[in-house]
């Protein structure tokens, strides 16, 4: 996932696209990505594959012209095919104002994300490796520990927004504890995170703060290295320089946080909204594991990636590519494509073949360790509040749509009220430990009610239906 990225300086300011510009620039019958007209976002892809085939001439804001490739095949073909589509924004043919909005997805940065080759290998290898050594078995335990802590918060209450109080703080407490970053900063810090990738009027001050909390965490573990995924970096062979290895800690707390918060949400809801989900589930035809495939499908943490550039003249689909045109892989589109999902409504469990983490050579190089935090913790929250139901009308549950995602804002539940549990010092709960505080901003409750019996622990799906 691409981050927000205040320095532009590298990008010409121009009104409008010089010429050589994809012929689409604003031909007639060209759909606007944003607005009213992109507010469905399926149904906007179906428009467009009944006009345009697998690929499709859009405008983005500023009515910047662009291609988003709406197939399947198409799709794997651009992510497999580097020499044909670059990640360097530096050859696209068009140049933003100032103040588009595009700038912070595209604006070219010295990160894997915008690099091929020799130099992608290189920033790779430094990311791939040090996530290599996360401890599985350790972050699935700090998964628990953290899951615990944030049902504690709100158990006793009976009441919790399962977006604000659970899914938008889990990933970023896990990954800070793997990056090396303090407790006391994680919270903060995915509040910045939040808020930055939000675009709000205050996202560049959010900025500044992410960035100083992983300059501080540079300095601290050149000085004094630990186990962790900056001291990592840091001592790799491919001899990241401090700013570096600053960018890259910075786009992966981005991308882990964000990308695992909206694989959360969406999972939650459909485990409290979605009849056919829940009934794979109440039959054993479907796992965990399997749910989260079939989300990865039906509602990927991110629906489009607009970070490939056509290096030379080519056809894809039925198109005709220019050179420099802005080629947008479409993962949302490709993922309900009529050639290889005939029927949406047929399960697709254990099928992993979504493009929910891309492929090639820019194949997301973290996913196992979201799929636990996501696996671990949902697990975890399901088996203690077992009888949990959404508090609210579907209908009020809102959505905040963007180029590159949908993101569930709010997911009221409610269920019996229980006593927080304590935790032993191993992270596991246990009557006679104190529990652990967590950081700064989480709420307190009041005294817990009487405790709840809690039958010997079943399979959580199971207990959702008794």
């Amino acid at each position: 996932m691409t981050t927000p990225y205040p320095d532009s300086s590298g990008i010409s300011a121009a009104a409008i696209p010089p010429p050589g510009c994809p012929a689409h620039t604003l031909g007639p019958g060209v759909r606007r990505m944003y607005g009213p007209e992109a507010e469905e976002p399926y149904a906007f892809y179906a428009k467009l594959r009944q006009e345009h085939g697998s690929v499709a001439p859009v405008l983005l804001p500023g009515d910047v012209p662009a291609w988003l490739v709406l197939g399947h095949r198409e799709n794997l073909e651009v992510m497999r095919s580097p020499s044909l589509y670059s990640n360097d924004s530096r050859i696209w043919n068009v140049r933003l104002q100032p103040d588009s909005p595009l700038l912070p997805l595209t604006a070219w940065q010295p990160l894997l994300a915008f690099t091929d080759g020799p130099e992608h290998a290189r920033l790779r290898a430094a990311v791939t490796d040090g996530l290599a050594r996360f401890n599985r078995h350790g972050i699935r335990r700090h998964v628990v520990r953290y899951t615990h802590r944030l049902v504690d918060n709100f158990a006793g209450t009976g009441r919790a927004d399962l977006v604000a109080d659970f899914a938008e703080k889990l990933p970023v407490l896990v990954m800070a504890r793997q990056f090396g970053v303090s407790e006391q900063d994680a919270l903060p810090l995915g509040a910045a995170v939040r808020d930055m990738v939000k675009g709000t009027e205050t996202a560049l001050q959010s900025n500044q703060f992410v960035v100083g909390v992983l300059q501080d965490l540079v300095k601290r573990k050149k000085e004094q290295p630990g186990d962790d995924f900056a001291s990592w970096l840091l001592r790799h062979e491919s001899a990241l320089t401090d700013d570096e290895a600053m960018e890259h800690l910075r786009h992966a707390v981005v991308a882990a946080t964000e990308n695992t918060t909206n694989l959360i949400a969406n999972t939650l809801r459909m485990v409290l909204t979605d009849r056919r989900f829940r009934s794979s589930l109440s039959g054993g035809a479907m796992t965990l594991p399997d749910a989260l495939d079939q989300v990865m499908w039906d509602a990927p943490p991110l629906t489009v990636v607009p970070t490939r550039w056509a290096t030379g003249d080519t056809r894809l689909g039925t198109q005709e590519i220019k050179a420099g045109d802005l080629v947008m892989l479409g993962l949302a589109a490709g993922n309900v494509d009529p050639e290889i999902r005939p029927d949406l409504s047929a399960p697709v469990h254990g099928n992993r073949s979504h493009l929910a983490f891309s492929a090639g050579p820019h194949e997301c190089p973290g996913q196992d360790i979201g799929r636990a935090i996501a696996d671990t913790g949902i697990d975890t929250l399901l088996a203690r509040l077992h009888d949990i139901e959404l508090a609210v009308p579907e209908d009020d549950l809102h959505v905040t749509g963007s180029l590159v995602s949908s993101r569930l804002d709010n997911l009221p539940a409610r269920f019996t009220p229980l006593r927080p549990k304590k935790e032993s010092a191993g992270g596991s709960p246990s009557p006679s430990s104190s529990a652990q505080p967590l950081p700064a901003a989480a709420p307190s409750v009041g005294p817990a009610p009487a405790p709840v019996a809690v039958a010997v622990r079943k399979p959580w799906w199971r207990r959702l239906f008794g």
